[in-house]
């Protein structure tokens, strides 16, 4: 059944995108194909890989209980929060709390979850400050702290 709802959910989905792509306008020097191919043969992809679903689906999937959903949720909720405190807080204190909390989630032990966060901090800030050279700042502006 879950198959089943999720193949008639992507021909829903594509069929709009088919919709969508039919306003798109071409330029005043068109090219013999035109600019809506593209969206349709994604769209054409889609719709012929959800009825391969439908003909033929899998067998019914043991779904994960409430408390799985729960954590999964939590999880959505840290990385939501991570996004918002980079800008004012930087980059090393948001990442080590989010990944010691998601890495506590995975297995629980505090003081290796600790562990992770800050040396996935660390190790990522200077892989993407000074390995790619981004723009990183590692601390609030205010600090005046890289």
């Amino acid at each position: 059944m879950s198959d089943r709802l999720f193949a008639f959910a992507v021909i829903v989905v594509a069929l709009g995108y088919i919709l969508s792509a039919t306003t798109i306008q071409s330029g005043f020097m068109p090219d013999p194909v035109g600019p809506k191919l593209f969206p349709y043969m994604i769209a054409g992809a889609a719709i012929v890989a959800a009825l391969t679903i439908l003909i033929r689906p899998a067998e019914e999937p043991e779904w994960p209980g409430l408390a799985t959903f729960g954590r999964i949720a939590f999880a959505i909720i840290v990385l939501v929060g991570y996004a918002y405190a980079l800008k004012p807080l930087g980059f090393l204190m948001p990442t080590a709390i989010a990944a010691g909390i998601l890495s506590y989630q995975i297995h629980p032990d505090a003081r290796n979850a600790a562990l992770t966060g800050l040396g996935l901090s660390l190790g990522l800030f200077v892989i993407f400050r000074f390995g790619l050279g981004l723009g990183l700042f590692g601390f609030p502006r205010a600090w005046g702290i890289f």
